[in-house]
């Protein structure tokens, strides 16, 4: 049972949030991890940005958020970022997904500077790794604590991407959403995941929702023991959502038929690098599958068996 601080904490987070300028939108489901597109010369391509937007929103997807690892986020330089939260935030406006902008930094001085921006421009939520030149978890506390004083709305801490050798305990993440409790969002990818799950939702509240990530490979799992969500890629996202909402609505078997296909693709990413920039070519979302990751050649029989393993999933697509 929640102490009676925590229920006042709780009630003050959702009274601030009501206050607010945008409506509340819930934070549970699907919420993509947007890729980041470019032009044949590597430079952002914006107009693609803004137009997968408008496939996330017929996707049928809860929410979509920018940049992070998957959107290539290290790549960007903070011009780039800026401009892209910008783009986002405008054409995100009036679509049913909640838009939730990444504002991590390698230093709290850097990320500040990310949150200012991202609060003026109204996303339903932020989200933030830790810190890379952190050198404790009492570093993590300060670099969250100051990103407090900057927003009232829904933030995830992403538990993974911050600085080698130092983890985030279940423990942390509580105190952090009781002394903020805007800050009881969580995307959870450290190993043992699950378990790591279980501690963190077993103190709701101040703890709100609990996601992971991984391309959303246990997805069927993590419903089947009530987590609030997943944050996968996008080039899959019509899929995605229909396997929540399968689940969801007690289809559990087409649920689990639909995601042992949606697998295979998933899993092609390892043997054919970059397999998602041609999905995102070939569904019409970007131009090209250009990344600054590196090189996106593909051979003759890597094209064949990624439209071969595609098309068991045209019945399902939404776009």
């Amino acid at each position: 049972m929640p102490t009676r601080r925590e229920f006042l904490l709780s009630a003050a987070a959702l009274a601030a949030r009501r206050a607010g300028a945008a409506p509340a939108k819930p934070m549970r489901g699907v919420f993509i991890i947007m890729a980041t597109p470019y032009t044949d010369a590597k430079a952002v391509d914006y107009e693609d940005l803004a137009r997968e937007v408008d496939f996330l929103d017929r996707a049928g997807v809860s929410g979509m958020v920018w940049p992070q690892m998957a959107s290539e986020y290290s790549y960007l330089t903070k011009e780039e970022r800026m401009r892209g939260m910008e783009v986002l935030a405008r054409a995100a406006r009036g679509k049913k997904p909640a838009l939730v902008l990444g504002v991590q930094g390698p230093n709290t001085e850097t990320a500040v500077g990310y949150a200012r921006r991202a609060a003026e421009l109204g996303p339903d939520a932020l989200i933030a790794m830790p810190p890379t030149e952190a050198q404790s978890l009492d570093d993590f506390k300060r670099y969250y604590a100051t990103l407090a004083k900057l927003t009232d709305r829904p933030f995830f801490v992403q538990t993974t991407g911050g600085a080698k050798g130092i983890t985030p305990t279940a423990d942390f993440l509580v105190d952090l959403a009781r002394e903020f409790p805007n800050f009881g969002y969580i995307k959870e990818e450290f190993h043992p995941v699950v378990e790591r799950m279980k501690a963190e939702a077993a103190h709701k509240p101040p703890i709100h929702a609990v996601f992971s990530g991984a391309a959303g490979r246990g997805m069927l799992y993590e419903m089947r023991l009530g987590f609030d969500g997943t944050m996968p890629g996008a080039p899959y996202a019509d899929l995605y959502a229909q396997v929540w909402e399968l689940y969801q609505g007690g289809q559990h078997a087409k649920a689990r038929d639909l995601f042992s296909k949606l697998m295979l693709v998933i899993n092609l990413d390892e043997q054919v690098p970059h397999s998602r920039n041609y999905i995102l070519k070939k569904r019409g979302i970007f131009k090209t599958t250009v990344s600054r990751r590196g090189e996106s050649r593909f051979t003759p029989e890597a094209t064949r068996e990624m439209d071969f393993q595609f098309a068991a999933l045209k019945p399902y697509l939404r776009w």
